[in-house]
């Protein structure tokens, strides 16, 4: 294996997949600027609804030594069991596999900052609202993102979700509150929130300079990992 290839692999950057366009807008922006940031190569892929799948993205990537960094911000069943089954498929024996994107201080420093750029405050109220899971894993990780922004915020957060778990956000909330979305991406859970009787909605996480460090950080791990255990 060629030194340069193990210092320099391409990323593959894997999201769930959604038909809402801007779902995939979003983990586009995330690998122009991780490839602008990295100066390698990024390739995208899904692991359920849309393409190019996790096998259709290796095939591009090539060969060599590839780092798969899971664009999830819990280490749920897609995360834990479905890409690395998919990895497995191909046969594909270069792949490095990153922890997903969260919970992390990035993350944390981008939801604050999309919560200022809603109105919000120190001292104003904040619920903090996930997807929902029925993984316990994924909602231990939850939980520890809300603890993570709750000392942002000065206040102890309990997290609240859109679906499948409980506390339901609309459940929980009132007038006085500021939602934090613990969502990549615009859609059908943003929406939901964006309708809410509230002070405040945040944007979605996005493609946030934060996640952007994120992504490199992940990344070079993975790479110094990798050259280590060679």
């Amino acid at each position: 294996m060629r030194r340069s290839a193990t210092l320099t692999p391409p990323l593959l950057l894997v999201a769930h997949g959604t038909r809402d366009p801007a779902g995939p807008r979003v983990v586009e922006h995330l690998a122009e600027a991780a490839a602008a940031r990295l100066r390698v190569p990024v390739h995208v892929a899904y692991v359920d609804v849309i393409g190019p799948t996790v096998a259709e993205a290796l095939r591009a990537a090539g060969d060599g030594p590839v780092v798969a960094l899971p664009a999830f911000l819990a280490a749920g069943y897609h995360v834990r069991t479905d890409l690395p089954e998919q990895i497995a498929a191909t046969g594909h024996e270069g792949v490095t596999v990153c922890a997903p994107l969260g919970p992390a201080p990035e993350i944390v420093e981008a939801m604050l900052r999309r919560l200022v750029a809603a109105g919000w405050r120190p001292g104003d109220r904040v619920a903090f609202a996930a997807a929902g899971s029925s993984d316990e894993q994924a909602l231990a990780d939850v939980r520890t993102a809300a603890r993570l922004l709750g000392r942002r915020v000065g206040r102890w957060l309990t997290p609240s979700y859109v679906a499948t778990a409980s506390p339901a956000t609309a459940d929980v909330c009132g007038p006085a509150d500021f939602v934090a979305p613990y969502l990549l991406a615009p859609g059908l859970f943003h929406r939901r929130l964006a309708e809410l009787p509230v002070a405040g909605v945040a944007e979605p996480i996005g493609a946030h300079p934060s996640v952007i460090d994120l992504i490199a950080r992940r990344y070079r791990s993975a790479v110094r990992d990798r050259v280590s255990a060679a």
